[in-house]
């Protein structure tokens, strides 16, 4: 507990960056798994929350999360749910805040990955048609929903009127903006994927027909929701902790997350059944000191005898006594 209460990671005093006294844990992060470890193709990024209900100036809300209140992560994964980078939302006055802020946070995410043919899967917060043409001519190509309100959208999808299962799509520099209808319209916007239609079958063993970007995005956009499940099993931050200390905490479990995942991709072995709980426990038992080996005391019996006769014990002494005169 002293070394809780007592747990710092910077002393410089920067009224500017709210985010100061944490910062080098995130910079330390997101350098050591851009040393250890290059991501596949796809990469999905979405948000995270850090439960946070007490007041914080860049507390935010987001209701499709499972703790509502925090501070919001936006986080770079792997379908499967390995994290890639991250970056904290320090409200109003920070670095990628103002005009093009999702934009912002798609390229800083990105920087060290662009150029490489990755496929990004996002979802309507962060697509636009702007930024898919930003990211395309850095060869990474996106896929995701679109917000029906952003600006530089087709005006001819917006008005178009679909039966259900029709698909009209539009294409322009490389990006293809398509509109599907199944219980609702949903507007999208791949700059990997035409306007094809595939069949997949859902959990009810129904054959459905959907755009290819649909489907694909349905496969690979759920590596933050995937790695925000597995830690929700292994709650480690205390509400009264705080804000800086929570983070710390959480991009510690992170690392056991990514420790995890980096361990199913290289076992040797396809028999083993380390699961994400035994590899815990044994990242713990080589961290922490063996214990001293004292010997173990000799434990004293207590066992019932039978008492003499004290009279035939006087008499046996008077013998002994009289024998010794003679």
């Amino acid at each position: 507990m002293l070394i809780l209460r007592c747990l710092h990671f910077s002393s410089e005093a920067n009224e500017e960056d709210r985010l100061a006294k944490i910062r080098p844990i995130v910079d330390h992060f997101n350098n050591r798994m851009n040393d250890i470890y290059y991501p596949g193709k796809q990469l999905s990024l979405d948000e995270s929350m850090v439960l946070r209900r007490e007041h914080l100036q860049f507390r935010q809300y987001i209701k499709n999360k499972c703790h509502k209140y925090g501070v919001k992560l936006y986080v770079l994964a792997e379908p499967e749910g390995t994290v890639i980078k991250f970056q904290i939302y320090g409200g109003a006055g920070d670095d990628t805040s103002g005009i093009g802020h999702t934009q912002k946070i798609v390229l800083k995410l990105l920087e060290e990955k662009l150029d490489s043919g990755h496929s990004v899967y996002m979802d309507n917060y962060y697509n636009s048609y702007d930024l898919a043409v930003k990211l395309l001519n850095r060869q990474t190509y996106c896929t995701g929903t679109l917000n029906k309100n952003r600006k530089g959208n087709p005006i001819d999808l917006a008005t178009v009127t679909l039966r259900k299962g029709e698909n009209k799509s539009l294409f322009l520099n490389g990006v293809h903006v398509g509109k599907w209808k199944d219980k609702r319209c949903v507007l999208y916007l791949s700059t990997e994927h035409d306007n094809e239609m595939m069949e997949v079958t859902n959990k009810r063993g129904t054959v459905l027909v959907k755009p290819s970007a649909i489907i694909h995005y349905n496969s690979f956009m759920s590596g933050v929701d995937l790695q925000d499940q597995m830690l929700s099993y292994y709650p480690c931050e205390r509400k009264t902790m705080r804000w800086y200390k929570k983070i710390f905490f959480h991009t510690l479990q992170m690392s056991l997350s990514n420790a995890f995942h980096l361990y199913e991709y290289n076992k040797f072995s396809t028999n083993s059944k380390l699961n994400f709980y035994d590899l815990r426990l044994h990242i713990l038992e080589k961290l922490l000191p063996k214990p001293p080996q004292i010997a173990e005391k000799m434990s004293t019996k207590h066992i019932l005898t039978k008492i003499e006769n004290v009279k035939a014990r006087q008499k046996k002494r008077v013998r002994r006594q009289e024998l010794s005169r003679k």
